[in-house]
């Protein structure tokens, strides 16, 4: 069975010290509730140890926000997936809209990282998505299946293991707004195309989430479609009531 996540993407935010203590306000509203979803927070590179050392992991996940291609070597300024392993992270976001759009991520480039993030046990969380030229001039169903497709090299086995992000980018930051019934007409899609490769069995235990505008308010509304299973949290997600708010819209 799939499962329901809430996964936390601070992005460049927090210095260290307020990092630790968003963690830890996070980790402390989660204890002792019983919630019905996982909870992952993605950290600065920065953060990782640090927050490592104060989550609880039967109540939150570490991940990180991308990691090289490369295994090692002179690549001044990347961290391997080796590295993010080694701080204790599970998880880590791969193909964000940001990293695609101002640091040219490729589909090539991003099954390579996808790939090394399997070899050391990270569980990639792959993010897809269109612009708003992609979403008006009607293309883009086309556009995320092609960067959903860039992964099909893997095993059955393999792409078992990816969590699948749905970002409309149109929508985020531009004061337009993607409604709930475009979400689950997105991620309806996305799983008819995975099925199409790897079966119904792989399409129906693969989560995906929504990675717009979610929030406190909206959280309930959108997780409740049926094949939205959960959030990739940006700005709610560096207030830990706001993002234990949209944890608690799967109560």
């Amino acid at each position: 069975m799939r499962k329901n996540i809430v996964a936390g993407n601070w992005k460049m935010n927090t210095v260290l010290e307020e990092g630790v203590e968003l963690a830890n306000n996070v980790n402390s509203l989660l204890e002792g509730k019983t919630v019905n979803c996982d909870v992952i927070v993605c950290v600065p590179f920065t953060h990782l140890t640090s927050v490592n050392a104060v989550l609880n992991p039967e109540c939150v996940a570490l991940g990180a926000e991308n990691c090289s291609e490369h295994a090692k070597g002179a690549y001044t300024g990347e961290v391997s997936a080796s590295m993010v392993k080694s701080t204790g992270a599970r998880y880590v976001i791969l193909g964000h809209s940001e990293r695609r759009q101002y640091f040219g991520e490729n589909n090539e480039q991003l099954l390579a990282k996808t790939k090394i993030a399997l070899e050391n046990g990270l569980l990639p969380i792959f993010c897809v998505g269109e612009v708003l030229e992609q979403r008006e001039d009607g293309s883009y169903n086309d556009v995320v299946k092609a960067q959903v497709e860039a992964l099909f090299s893997l095993s059955a086995e393999d792409f078992g293991k990816i969590v699948i992000a749905y970002e409309p980018v149109w929508a985020i930051g531009t004061g337009k707004t993607a409604t709930a019934e475009q979400a689950q007409e997105m991620h309806a899609h996305i799983r008819g195309v995975i099925a199409e490769k790897y079966g119904k069995e792989v399409a129906d235990n693969t989560s995906i989430l929504y990675g717009g505008s979610c929030k406190p308010g909206n959280a309930r509304e959108i997780f409740a479609k049926p094949d939205v299973d959960g959030g990739l949290i940006g700005g709610a997600a560096l207030k830990a009531e706001d993002f234990m708010g949209i944890i608690e819209a799967f109560n």
